[in-house]
């Protein structure tokens, strides 16, 4: 019983870190900020976590994981072959959208002048990374041919460039052009 209490804690702590990153950014998200989001004490806050660095770094390792969760859930069930490339373009391109990747985009950006974040959220990133390419490698049917990297490769930092430009711009139907148009150049054959 006790345990539970303290991972169901340690998960409130977590849930508020990420909205208040999605919320108030990373210079907006303090402790108090997420302790009082969490409807939590100052207490509760520091038996799980000393520092603000240490909360991002566990919300960075749950942000993944969550990403990752989405995108296994999505993808059960496709089977390699034509379809199955589009398909999972989707799960990937649903997995790089929402309130968890803008989380983990302002970490991201954040990361640029924090040594410390940059630190933690390579790791997370690197793991992520590997995640959706063996996903992305898987449905295509290959063997991780430098074709296949490039495809991955660009996908990614075009989901990334989407996600970002719909800072400003949120228009989803100028985003699935932007990725039927991808599809068409980078398989026509599999698309």
């Amino acid at each position: 019983m006790r345990i539970q209490q303290r991972e169901r804690t340690r998960r409130q702590l977590l849930d508020a870190a990420v909205a208040c990153l999605v919320d108030y950014g990373y210079a907006g998200t303090t402790t108090q900020r997420v302790q009082e989001r969490a409807n939590l004490s100052r207490g509760a806050l520091l038996h799980h976590f000393a520092s603000k660095a240490e909360l991002l770094v566990a919300a960075i390792h749950l942000i993944a994981d969550e990403r990752l969760k989405a995108l296994h859930a999505a993808v059960d069930g496709i089977e390699p072959g034509p379809r199955a490339f589009a398909q999972v373009v989707n799960a990937i391109q649903d997995a790089m959208s929402g309130p968890p990747f803008v989380a983990a985009l302002e970490l991201w950006m954040s990361s640029r002048t924090d040594t410390e974040l940059r630190e933690a959220l390579i790791p997370a990133e690197r793991r992520l990374g590997r995640e959706l390419r063996d996903i992305f490698t898987r449905a295509l049917g290959d063997d991780d041919s430098r074709q296949t990297r490039v495809a991955f490769n660009s996908l990614v930092v075009l989901l990334r460039g989407l996600a970002v430009t719909s800072v400003l711009r949120d228009d989803a139907e100028r985003s699935d052009e932007v990725i039927n148009y991808w599809l068409q150049r980078m398989a026509p054959t599999k698309a």
